[in-house]
């Protein structure tokens, strides 16, 4: 292929391309395969830099598109591993010097700055992608696949009629990772849901919290409920992270009867809205925050949802301010939340975590459980 590529060049091209002993050992690399599966897209990217450099020398009317050498320097970046990408590079700069030879006009100061500023970032582009084992653009892809996976997994399943929830989630920066997520599973008449606090914000805990999303998504629902929390716990203890810290509020709701119970591991509280008397109640289950000691203890509540009562779990992000005390932040969230009842816990949930959040640098997320 490479071959025909350059019989289909002018006879007078081919003299002169011969005259650069730097193409013709590049040319000879190539043909013994020292590329590999590459050297087909950098034969093409080496051809598209060697016409545009020829073009640029014989062009008396500033016609020749020269800073489409920046565009064969990125697409290299995008499709060539680094070495590769040098071999390019060599071959940009081997043109760009003939023409500057050549006292060819468009090549200048600004071009040469222009295409070593590009040089730099596609060998940076180069080497991540090279670290991750992908091509193109598919390390951002399977990132993005990543934070698709971590948000249906947040997704709430559907539940029977007389029964809501509703799930937000917001990161800090406006980040599409964070390090606040939230697994379900309902089975039978019993509704499981966990929302974790991994310590950081934003990108900072992402990772860990795609990890973790997985790991304990897996655990609920296949262990027994008042063991979620201790396996969750054995699991960070065997995984010896040096980094922050991870918290957990998990509850279990008998959709039957309404009944509800409360686990805790060092999470701000979860807080009831009775309907009956209009008060929010918070709850008392507590316990130490997960992977610090290897026999985690939980205090339990148990509680009943009755017709129009509802179940908020938040994360610190809601409540914590630096300087700030804990229960003057739910003292505000709760009075916040007073705006939920008339309107309706699902409507007025993501209204909520905005106001709360809006003087906030934090991850924020809140999940609401209600009976219709």
């Amino acid at each position: 292929m490479l071959q025909r590529l350059v019989q289909l060049l002018p006879p007078r091209v081919r003299d002169v391309l011969r005259r650069i002993p730097l193409l013709v050992a590049f040319y000879r690399w190539l043909r013994r395969g020292k590329l590999t599966r590459e050297r087909y897209v950098f034969a093409a990217l080496a051809v598209l830099a060697i016409a545009i450099g020829l073009a640029t020398s014989t062009d008396s009317r500033g016609l020749a598109p020269s800073g489409a050498l920046v565009l064969i320097v990125l697409g290299g970046g995008l499709l060539l591993r680094v070495r590769s990408l040098v071999a390019l590079l060599g071959v940009v700069v081997a043109v760009t010097a003939y023409n500057a030879w050549q006292d060819v006009a468009a090549i200048g100061p600004g071009m040469v700055a222009t295409l070593s500023i590009t040089a730099v970032l596609a060998l940076s582009l180069a080497r991540t992608r090279q670290k991750l084992g992908v091509q193109g653009l598919r390390g951002d892809s399977m990132l993005l696949e990543l934070r698709d996976r971590l948000q249906r997994q947040g997704e709430m399943p559907e539940l029977p009629d007389g029964w809501g929830t509703q799930v937000v989630l917001l990161q800090a920066g406006g980040s599409s990772f964070g390090g606040d997520f939230v697994v379900s599973s309902y089975e039978g008449d019993s509704l499981e849901v966990a929302l974790v606090d991994v310590s950081g914000k934003g990108t900072d805990a992402g990772t860990r919290a795609l990890m973790l999303s997985g790991a304990f998504g897996g655990l609920l629902g296949s262990v027994q409920p008042d063991h979620f929390l201790p396996a969750c716990n054995a699991y960070l203890q065997r995984q010896r992270w040096d980094e922050g810290f991870v918290t957990a509020v998990h509850v279990v709701v008998d959709l039957t009867t309404g009944e509800y119970t409360v686990e805790s591991a060092g999470h701000p509280p979860a807080v009831q809205f009775d309907a009956g008397s209009g008060a929010w109640q918070v709850s008392s289950a507590k316990g130490v925050v997960l992977g610090v000691v290897p026999d985690l203890k939980c205090v339990p509540e148990h509680g009943t949802l009755r017709p129009g009562d509802a179940l908020l779990l938040y994360t610190d992000g809601l409540v914590e301010s630096p300087g700030s005390d804990l229960d003057a932040g739910i003292d505000r969230l709760l009075g916040e939340a007073e705006r939920l009842v008339p309107q309706g816990f699902g409507r007025g949930a993501r209204e909520l975590v905005e106001t709360m959040a809006a003087a906030r640098d934090d991850d924020c997320a809140l999940v609401v459980i209600w009976r219709i």
